[in-house]
């Protein structure tokens, strides 16, 4: 692996092939709001049908992540990325076969969750805990923010394909672009900084270097993790806050704007590009935030992400769903969108340690997506009983204010050991 030309700066380049991996498994996930309509279409299938596959599959997405985290530090990241990718692409090309709903559940929803669980949030603290000491926050914005660059690059387009073409070229689309991630990892993503001679980013040379984990079994490693920090308040108000982040982010905006939209008389089109406008803020917001939570109380900083949250989802069904109107909730709410994971990692980090935070943060993540899982299936299920979004929206942002004022409460934690590197 030549690294030559970048030496120390080869951090950069591990951090871009992620921000890349993580981008299309965004594209992945989002495009069921995009895929929703032409599945009812072509099968006849309810919204609350197609919202449990949706909610499989993100309910799995974070359940995957603690064990992830472990698998990475028994196997190694390469491995394990290199073994998720195969998955998506395996679960991907089976769902242009579906046929009644149980084989999307299994497709869409089982195989595609677990695959996806292995290249999320997870997999940016852990590439950042061990490449980076400089910029945690900042790199772990820009990670983040690739969620929202999946929405910007991929959903106008798979929108166009599925009014051109229906539902299967946008499927055939993900299943080619996860497989062609496999040779980028291959040859690309060392297993960490001294496996190619260098230290993590930041880092004095003369620093210590922390031991290889031992190897042991990931699930026995995940559960005991989870033992261990369940004992402590901050990890419940952490997993709470984070439920309702899912909640009011992916679970119901991700997965039912689009359709919300079409109700009020939007092309399915021009409700894909409200979600790109969104990505396109969310990319500067988050950004933001982890130059932010470099600098200041990471628990402030959530108090305000969910407060303005909360406020612009109940404004939203009350609006005229004019282009004025759209755009600026857009703004307000792409600025937002995943702002709050740089000062949640921070914090897990503080609460529990370098070492464990990554494999911490995967079960804070899992309550995100319980909590997104919960939203999608709500959403269709509202949409199904009551002809409207209405309620769902509403007691989102109710939820969306509450998390943050629990985000006061939690305890800011010993600040990080400068010198600590991870190799």
């Amino acid at each position: 692996m030549k690294v030559f030309a970048f030496g120390p700066r080869y951090a950069f380049v591990v951090a871009g092939v992620i921000f890349i991996a993580l981008l299309c498994t965004a594209g992945l996930r989002s495009s069921t709001g995009v895929l929703m309509a032409p599945w009812e279409a072509a099968f006849g299938w309810t919204p609350s049908q197609i919202s449990l596959a949706a909610a499989i599959g993100i309910f799995l997405y974070g359940l995957a992540g603690p064990f992830s985290a472990a698998i990475m530090q028994s196997f190694g990241i390469r491995r394990t990325l290199l073994g998720a990718l195969g998955l998506m692409t395996l679960a991907t090309s089976l769902t242009l076969f579906v046929r009644e709903p149980w084989q999307l559940y299994l497709t869409w929803g089982v195989l595609s969750g677990l695959g996806s669980g292995c290249v999320g949030m997870v997999l940016a603290a852990t590439i950042v805990n061990r490449w980076f000491v400089r910029n945690r926050g900042l790199v772990t914005g820009l990670l983040t923010a690739s969620t929202a660059t999946g929405t910007l690059i991929f959903l106008p387009g798979l929108a166009a394909l599925t009014e051109m073409g229906g539902w299967k070229p946008v499927v055939t689309t993900l299943a080619v672009l996860t497989a062609g991630l496999i040779p980028v990892v291959w040859f690309l993503l060392p297993e960490r900084p001294s496996a190619i001679g260098l230290v993590a980013w930041g880092a004095d040379a003369d620093a210590p270097v922390a031991p290889e984990p031992a190897r042991a079994n990931p699930f026995g490693a995940a559960v005991r993790v989870l033992l261990e920090s369940a004992r402590k308040l901050d990890f419940w108000l952490l997993f709470g806050t984070f439920f309702f982040c899912g909640f009011t982010t992916n679970g119901l905006v991700g997965t039912h704007m689009i359709s919300m939209c079409v109700d009020n008389g939007l092309a399915i089109t021009a409700a894909a590009g409200l979600l790109a406008m969104m990505g396109v803020f969310d990319l500067v917001g988050t950004t933001a935030s982890g130059w932010l939570t470099d600098r200041y109380d990471p628990r402030k900083l959530l108090f305000i992400y969910y407060g303005l949250r909360g406020v612009s989802l109940i404004y939203l069904p009350y609006s005229d769903f004019s282009l004025y109107s759209l755009s600026l909730f857009a703004v307000f709410y792409g600025l937002d969108w995943l702002a709050t994971v740089p000062p949640t990692l921070r914090l897990a980090n503080q609460a529990f340690g370098e070492s464990k935070a990554p494999i911490v943060f995967g079960w804070i993540f899992t309550g995100h997506q319980m909590g997104a899982a919960s939203a999608a299936f709500m959403g269709g299920a509202l949409r199904t009983s009551q002809g409207s979004y209405l309620e769902a929206f509403v007691v989102a942002g109710a939820t969306a204010v509450a998390a943050g004022f629990a985000a006061l409460l939690i305890r800011r934690g010993r600040r990080e050991p400068a010198a600590a590197v991870t190799a």
